[in-house]
């Protein structure tokens, strides 16, 4: 009896691994969760069984920190603003400022610091949310939000990134710069399925449906302290994952969500689609629900060779952003 109900455990435990709520093999994810859904594919990991599944496979106690330093001298995607951090409090200022006089006055010298923060929403570690990208006249995003509807000049009211779920899953690296034996790969390097598979065969991993997947392409080594090198960061940050890639990625293999560790997870102009702006983050984030994760430093893992790995992130609670900016998201073994 004992055997038998054994065997029937593993048998529901691979077919839970294998039909996450919401996705069809073949087709992927799309708008299936409801008419007001703002999470996405997300959806389909935040049961307790998925979480306690990928905390499951920490092993050793070994965190990696994904995220890089951020400051105004940091390389960034052109059309981002830059960041400033200003003191808007100092202890000088405090002592010599009229409007707090009781910190001027007060007898043990107690001031503090605070700061002002300019800063996008997409810059250094970042996960993209479904509001980022519009498609179409109606600049419609996920799920059918229209701009006409849900843009204010204070943010977006739908599926913002104060939407995304705290996030604890199961995933997978490909290291498609070691497969390829290089330090980085070279610029508009395009990483389709068939250089996935290669790079996954290579790690004798595999990616299974309800996965994360992050993608290496070797460009953070340049990134150094607050990735103040901009010529050596954008002679390699314009590789990455072409639209069959990613069609790949969520349709067969059932990926949740995809990131990578450039500025935009995908290729700079696809062989495949010439003239096409964007084509993967539509895919992704408008028609799928997949979320996109930039910019994560992923060089420990590759040094050991920690190919499959628990995720962790949250974003910040900034109502109305377009993306989880300025993130330190874990990985765990």
């Amino acid at each position: 009896m004992i055997r038998i109900v054994a065997a029937w455990l593993a048998v529901a435990a691979v077919s839970f691994a294998q039909t996450p709520k919401g996705w069809t093999r073949g087709k992927g994810y799309g708008w299936v969760y409801g008419r007001q859904d703002e999470v996405g594919a997300l959806n389909a990991i935040t049961t307790p069984q998925h979480r306690l599944r990928a905390l499951a496979d920490v092993k050793a106690g070994k965190v990696y920190d994904l995220g890089v330093l951020v400051d105004r001298t940091s390389y960034k995607w052109p059309g981002h603003s830059p960041t400033e951090i200003l003191s808007f409090r100092s202890p000088e200022g405090l002592q010599r400022g009229k409007d707090l006089e009781q910190y001027a006055r007060n007898r043990k010298g107690i001031a503090f610091h605070s700061c002002a923060l300019f800063i996008s929403d997409n810059v250094g570690t970042q996960i993209d949310g479904l509001g980022h990208i519009t498609s179409g006249p109606d600049n419609h995003w996920y799920n059918g939000f229209r701009a006409q509807d849900y843009d204010t000049d204070f943010g977006i009211l739908k599926a913002d990134a104060d939407t995304i779920p705290p996030i604890l899953a199961r995933a997978v690296l490909i290291d498609v710069a070691g497969w390829k034996g290089v330090d980085a790969l070279p610029g508009n390097f395009a990483i389709g399925s068939k250089e996935l598979q290669a790079a996954l065969k290579a790690q004798n991993t595999d990616v299974e449906p309800g996965d994360i997947v992050m993608i290496r392409t070797g460009v953070l080594r340049y990134w150094g302290r607050t990735g103040a090198d901009h010529a050596k960061l954008a002679q390699h940050d314009t590789a990455g994952l072409t639209l069959e890639g990613a069609k790949w990625l969520v349709a067969q293999k059932g990926a949740v969500m995809i990131g990578a560790d450039t500025s935009g997870l995908e290729v700079a102009s696809d062989p495949a689609l010439p003239g096409v702006v964007l084509p993967v983050h539509e895919y992704l984030l408008v028609e799928q629900g997949v979320h996109i994760g930039e910019f994560h430093y992923l060089e420990e893992l590759a040094r050991d060779k920690a190919y499959r790995f628990t995720y962790v992130a949250v974003t910040n609670r900034l109502k109305g952003t377009v993306a989880g900016t300025s993130m330190r998201p874990l990985g765990l073994r």
